[in-house]
């Protein structure tokens, strides 16, 4: 009987081990006849393939390594804003001591002469805008991401997306802070001339997040993603030399601020939608491919915000001052900044209620909700 049972499991495992060896040949035979076929070739042919080959593989070696690396990544970046705003909101002597009379005539001297400053939030665009194109590559339009996994979207895959989808998250933060920067913040009261630089630096950043040096439609070579996204820079930085000079308008007015803040909470309110119809409709848990790029596009969107309302913080200082919202803001980048305490390794987009597999997307909605819940509460002490 015993010899009967061991029998049975060495023929069964004999033959799993004979299916695994015909599979494994089945997959190789296609490189063993490629290899093959080489051999028997001229030498400036090997020559020419292997170069190919050569390239190829350097080529994927380094869109691997550019969607792994994640260069100046910071979730405590906007630490460098809140210095600046206090420094731009603190009124301080000269030389930390009293002001004198002579002193203070040297001052009002100078306003005089020169009453502007940079805007705080067109600087931390601008930053986030280099830190996306500069500081990284691009990864939404490099040739090997668009090709796919054999055809298949990134994006529909659990690999090298992640870094693609965060660079995107905070790239529609950036495109929503220029809209209000040309259409109120950088208007007086809505009606005056619409900045030149600003609206550049718009049209720019409304490109298409895609595009190759080459393409389909329509047929011919193209200007490539990051050129336009690195042309927004220069313009931004244009409009804030301007502005430094009083050559430009940063209409720093509650209103303008309620607008802003109304357009970020139903920006990130429509994220957070995107989150639950994923949480409720798919229980993959680890198996769902589409769960990371919902969650990092999210957590990109967060990460931007963070440090566009902090600086934010300094061009609205005098607004935020009068109507009482320093407790609130404080509230507002504090969750901001413990949204992004959240970076597993592997995303899982499990059931709520489930006890083996955790429900990321989840729980990132959930601070986004947070967020959001800050805003409107903003809003409301604005709109009074």
């Amino acid at each position: 009987m015993l010899n009967s049972i061991v029998q049975f499991f060495t023929r069964t495992f004999q033959d799993i081990g004979r299916g695994l060896g015909l599979a494994v040949a089945f997959v190789l035979r296609p490189f063993v006849q490629l290899g093959s076929w080489f051999t028997n070739r001229g030498a400036i042919l090997k020559v020419l393939l292997g170069v190919f080959l050569i390239g190829l593989i350097g080529l994927y070696g380094y869109f691997f390594w550019t969607t792994q690396a994640w260069h100046g990544f910071d979730p405590g970046y906007a630490r460098a804003y809140e210095h600046k705003v206090e420094a731009a909101t603190t009124p301080k002597a000269p030389g930390g001591g009293i002001i004198t009379a002579d002193e203070e005539a040297e001052e009002k001297a100078d306003a005089a002469v020169q009453t502007c400053r940079r805007s705080l939030l067109v600087d931390a665009t601008a930053d986030l805008i280099d830190f996306n194109v500069n500081q990284n590559a691009w990864i939404s339009s490099m040739l090997l991401y668009k090709l796919g996994l054999f055809g298949l979207d990134w994006d529909k895959t659990p690999y090298f997306d992640n870094k693609a989808s965060f660079q995107r998250g905070v790239n529609q933060a950036i495109r929503r802070t220029t809209i209000e920067l040309v259409d109120t913040l950088g208007r007086v009261r809505g009606t005056s001339q619409i900045d030149a630089d600003l609206q550049t630096a718009r049209g720019s950043l409304q490109f298409d997040e895609s595009t190759w040096y080459f393409g389909w439609s329509p047929f011919g070579p193209k200007t490539p993603t990051p050129s336009f996204y690195r042309s927004a820079i220069k313009d931004l930085n244009k409009f804030n030399d301007r502005l430094e000079k009083c050559g430009a308008v940063f209409d720093a007015r509650a209103d303008n601020l309620l607008q802003f803040v109304d357009r970020i909470a139903s920006d990130i309110g429509a994220t957070s939608a995107i989150l639950r119809e994923r949480s409720e409709n798919y229980n993959g848990g680890w198996f769902d491919t589409r769960a990371d790029d919902r969650f990092w596009f999210a957590y990109g969107q967060l990460y931007a915000y963070y440090g566009l309302l902090t600086a934010a913080r300094a061009d609205f200082a005098d607004v935020i001052e009068e109507r009482r919202l320093t407790a609130l803001w404080d509230e507002l980048e504090e969750q901001l900044r413990a949204s992004l305490n959240i970076r597993p390794f592997i995303i899982s987009n499990g059931a709520e209620s489930g006890w083996l597999m955790p429900s990321h997307l989840a729980t990132l909605g959930f601070y986004v909700l947070r967020v959001r819940s800050n805003l409107v509460e903003v809003r409301l002490v604005l709109d009074r």
